[in-house]
């Protein structure tokens, strides 16, 4: 056992003096240089030999040393080849070229044989400047094809794009970069200011907070002379003086009784349960409508003299054109065939009132928040509740407390509006106990419906004020109608659809319905040739078939462009000018000039759409949303599932009008609205409607299905047209240019399964194809030009990823087998 041990030992003793040998350090040395020369010339020639030597390697991997035959073009050879390859691909990419000072490093250590551990620390700077440098290239080089950023870069990337996303990962890098260069520089940010501005570091301060002087008539003198605490308590005086001409407080601390007089305690709180309820009701005959910057009178301001060639000169017909004439015995529905719910009163109760404001004072100053006045306007199903804070009170603390106040309360349905815009106040809503109905026979009876300055006006309900609301269609100029299954959306369709039955002439509007439920907009058959408009031999006047509704939405764009041609030969801007100009016969039948309707288009689930037929969809509403306002076709598009898949920013862009019921989720409301809100509303038709910059929360009216089934038979039962309003005939393309230049036997192998990858993921990269089927350059960008051609992505675009066109694998197993069965 003892000569074991002695002969462990001797090994040991041996071996030690063995490394401290001066020529194994030399010899060791010499191997770093050369090692780092290797690399060096591996490395650069694998910047123009990649693509060539890729598909090997991957093929083969460490086999390539062996096999023979396996020519590359590495100035080293297949080791040559393989090593950059796994530097490159496996690791930082052009980051790997800060390898070679660290080796070279270490031969300089070896020769010196001390310094260890300075080589540690520089290992680890290198190190950790590799991975940034690695992810940045990634990010931003990503689709170049070329390993920038290599597998490091790129899986870290990913791994924190899906916890941050795109933009938070850039951001995340930059914050990075800024705090590297920080940590191995150690700039002087104060030094370099002071040295910029000049004098000492009191004076700098002093320069700064007076190089931004707002008043002109400011003596910059006097300013220098205070000190900064002075300047501060005079700034704070001139605050409170011009806050006391703004609103006078005093008065509304008298009517509240909470205000403490100066130099009190802070917890010496007079009458804490001391101010009055104001109660604000409107009649309910009281009208609004909403704000249109674009608004203007409905008919053109100009009359433009006519060229005597296309001016209608017709003995038989000496007055003005009469579009109503063809069907001059049509009756518009009376009111009486709606009910209105008289039976059902709606009565204040007081006590409630008390209640809900003693509630919201005392949650309030449980978190010290003192209020000075509250308000409160009933409405139909909220009570908006309006509170004038205390100086000095941030708003943002009233608005972190809307659940405490829901608990104290326990209502359904608060919602804070911190500031109510144009008021000065705090806007607090809490759902009543009672709620009132809204009938729709009382809107389409008040003075705001009837105004004839509105072209489609649209009954949408009553605001919280109890006043009622009706949008122009035609100022809007489409609508977007959005919430949860059960909140009111197919009661709101119907409502818009009866607020123009009520409105209109069958000669003056034309309804293209699209359900692909088949069940909300069938009642509305009967009135086919009255209203309605649709595709020539068409067997349902409602659209359900998705074959029929890529049809129809393609043959409303040739209508828009035949439209448009129609304004362009008759020189005027829009179609109120053109009817305007037919109808005083300026403008000559016999050259194709014709009266136009209004054509609104209403689908009643537009994700259904969306998920089976994709693009084929969304482009031609796209273009009829962007281009279509202008010659009187107006789109109203619903759905159940405000996801960014269905509702994307093309529609959001050209959906200025937005309505939002009940949703489920935060994220639902901002996808719809821009912004939270529709998740704390209380349902059954309680909604936000959005346009352009104003939001208000509105009760919608309510109109049952017998009242619609009685309104439309007293329609079908009159005499109509004998056949419906027939858009012009869409005939689809037969065969595909870009599919018929490639058949099936010329796709690649491994094809599908990248398709399949591209579509799940959303993600057009060739790299990633590269990386994930573990394919050559050559090869990936094979495949991703015939997903190209056939239409599964987009062209490229410099640096970018391509754009996904289809959304799910059903849409791309449906493609595949079209392609199939054409070649």
């Amino acid at each position: 056992m003892a000569r074991s041990k002695s002969a462990k030992r001797s090994f040991w003793d041996q071996w030690v003096k063995w490394l401290k040998d001066e020529r194994v350090s030399k010899i060791a040395a010499m191997s770093s240089f050369m090692g780092a020369i290797y690399l060096l010339i591996s490395f650069i020639s694998y910047l123009s030999t990649w693509k060539a030597d890729q598909d090997k390697v991957l093929a083969l991997s460490w086999r390539i040393l062996f096999k023979s035959g396996s020519e590359v073009g590495n100035w080293l050879g297949r080791l040559g080849a393989l090593s950059s390859h796994f530097f490159f691909y496996y690791g930082f990419g052009i980051a790997c070229f800060l390898l070679i000072p660290v080796i070279v490093h270490l031969g300089f250590r070896f020769l010196k044989r001390s310094g260890w551990l300075g080589l540690l620390r520089y290992s680890t700077h290198t190190l950790m400047i590799m991975a940034l440098l690695s992810m940045i290239l990634d990010f931003i080089l990503q689709d170049q094809g070329f390993p920038y950023g290599g597998s490091f870069g790129s899986r870290t990337n990913d791994l924190l794009s899906n916890f941050v996303g795109e933009v938070g990962l850039g951001v995340t890098l930059i914050f990075s970069l800024i705090s590297f260069i920080i940590w191995f520089f150690n700039p002087s940010l104060q030094k370099l200011q002071f040295q910029t501005l000049g004098g000492s570091e009191s004076d700098s301060f002093l320069d700064w907070s007076n190089a931004f002087k707002w008043n002109n008539n400011s003596n910059p003198s006097a300013d220098n002379a205070l000190t900064p605490n002075e300047i501060y308590l005079k700034n704070k005086a001139a605050a409170n003086q011009s806050a006391g001409i703004e609103v006078d407080f005093g008065d509304f601390a008298e009517n509240a009784g909470l205000a403490a007089t100066i130099g009190s305690k802070a917890d010496q709180i007079i009458n804490p349960f001391g101010p009055s309820l104001e109660i604000e009701t409107i009649a309910p005959s009281e009208s609004i409508t909403t704000k249109d910057p674009e608004q203007s009178e409905s008919r053109p301001s100009y009359q433009p003299v006519p060229d005597e060639e296309d001016g209608w000169h017709d003995e038989s017909h000496t007055g003005p054109y009469d579009p109503r004439a063809d069907l001059s015995t049509y009756v518009i529905p009376s009111l009486d065939l709606l009910n209105d719910y008289s039976d059902q009163k709606f009565e204040i109760d007081r006590s409630e009132l008390e209640s809900n404001k003693n509630q919201i004072i005392a949650t309030l100053l449980n978190y010290k928040i003192e209020i000075q006045k509250i308000k409160a306007t009933i409405g139909p199903t909220v009570t908006l509740y309006e509170i004038v804070p205390a100086p000095g009170v941030r708003i943002s603390r009233i608005k972190s407390l809307e659940d405490d106040i829901a608990l104290s309360l326990s209502a359904q349905g608060i919602r804070i509006i911190a500031p109510i815009p144009g008021r000065g106040t705090i806007g607090i809503e809490v759902a009543n106990k009672n709620k009132q109905m809204v009938p729709l026979k009382e809107l389409l009876k008040s003075d705001r419906f009837n105004d004839q300055k509105m072209e489609l006006p649209i009954a949408l309900g009553k605001n919280i004020s109890n006043e009622v609301v009706v949008a122009d269609l035609t100022k809007m100029p489409h609508l977007l109608i959005a919430g949860a299954t059960g909140q009111g959306k197919s009661v709101g369709i119907n409502t818009i659809l009866m607020s123009l039955l009520y409105k209109k002439h069958p000669a003056e509007v034309k309804l293209v319905l699209i359900d692909p439920k088949k069940v909300e907009l069938p009642i509305y058959s009967v009135i086919e040739k009255h209203f309605l408009a649709q595709l020539p031999n068409q067997d349902e006047a409602i659209i359900t078939d998705t074959s029929k509704v890529i049809y129809t939405l393609n043959s409303l764009c040739i209508e828009m462009d035949q439209r448009y041609e129609l304004l362009k030969m008759a020189r005027v801007r829009n179609l109120l000018e053109y009817n305007d100009k037919f109808v005083n016969r300026r403008l000559n039948p016999q050259k194709g000039h014709r009266y136009l309707p209004y054509i609104v288009l209403i689908i009643d689930e537009f994700a259904d759409l969306i998920m089976t037929a994709g693009k084929e969809v969304e482009l031609p509403i796209g273009r009829l949303a962007q281009l279509a306002r202008a010659v009187g076709i107006h789109l109203i598009i619903a759905t159940q599932r405000p996801s960014v898949k269905i509702i994307t920013g093309l529609i959001k862009a050209n959906f200025p009008g937005r309505i939002a019921f009940k949703v489920s989720s935060n994220i639902d409301s901002r996808t719809i609205l821009d912004c939270g809100g529709a998740e704390r509303l209380i349902g059954r038709g309680d909604m936000l409607y959005s346009v352009g910059s104003d939001m208000i929360r509105l009760q919608c009216a309510f109109v049952d299905t017998p009242e619609v089934e009685r309104v439309i038979t007293h329609i079908g039962n009159q005499r109509s047209y004998g056949e419906p309003y027939y858009l012009p005939e869409y005939k689809g393309d037969e065969a595909d240019g870009a599919e018929n230049s490639i058949v099936a036997d010329d796709l690649d192998e491994m094809f599908e399964e990248a398709a399949r990858l591209v579509v799940q993921s959303q993600h057009g990269s060739t790299s990633m194809i590269q990386r994930r089927l573990k394919l050559g350059y050559n090869r990936a960008g094979r495949i991703m030009d015939q997903m190209e051609a056939l239409g599964i992505v987009s062209s490229g675009e410099g640096s970018k990823p391509r754009e996904v066109l289809l959304f799910n694998e059903i849409e791309l197993e449906n493609l595949l087998q079209k392609f199939k069965r054409k070649t």
